[in-house]
């Protein structure tokens, strides 16, 4: 019996949490970061603020749960887009595409204030580091099967990648990502 109390518990903590920070990210959207108060969260989340304190001591550290949630989120699909792609070459399209795609839906999504604050720190470092490792490995592949250029090292390959396809941001629409991504490939190609 106390396995099946511990989990309802668990079950109901994490709802507790996800309703916290989904109500968060929600009130930040429409009236900005600094008028969303605790009251306000516990009162979306449908929750006291008395219980809301037990999980987050602030703002700052719900949002920066939301951020977490998302980070991970992106991460886990450019993994999966890696492992659903064939052969090298179009695991490599797939990824930067995707990472593209999201670089594109994070416009707008947060004001630069939001976006300073969430951005800072060695957790964001160790996404990017993350994302930097899976698209060099997969520029290793591909200089392996002779489609990427050789006379560059794979990590600052990866680097240029990510760099160009952060412009995703400010495009309007899915086809311009797909040229973005057309020409990002296209300076990856072997010179001869």
């Amino acid at each position: 019996m106390p396995k099946l109390w511990d989990t309802t518990i668990d079950a109901h903590r994490r709802a507790v949490r996800e309703a916290a920070v989904d109500a968060a990210a929600e009130l930040v959207a429409s009236h900005g970061l600094r008028s969303v108060t605790m009251s306000q969260i516990a009162q979306t989340a449908g929750v006291g603020r008395a219980t809301l304190y037990k999980y987050f001591p602030d703002v700052e550290s719900i949002l920066t749960a939301w951020h977490d949630r998302q980070v991970s989120s992106h991460l886990q699909y450019l993994a999966e887009v890696s492992n659903r792609a064939g052969n090298a070459s179009e695991r490599l399209e797939a990824v930067l595409e995707a990472y593209a795609v999201v670089a594109h839906q994070s416009r707008g999504h947060h004001g630069s204030e939001l976006a300073a604050f969430l951005h800072r720190g060695e957790r964001v470092g160790r996404a990017h580091e993350e994302v930097h490792g899976l698209v060099a490995g997969l520029l290793r592949e591909g200089m392996q099967a002779g489609f990427v250029r050789e006379d560059v090292a794979a990590e600052e390959l990866a680097a240029y990648c990510l760099s160009a396809l952060g412009a995703a941001e400010g495009l309007s629409s899915r086809a311009a990502i797909r040229r973005l991504v057309a020409v990002t490939l296209t300076g990856l190609r072997p010179s001869h």
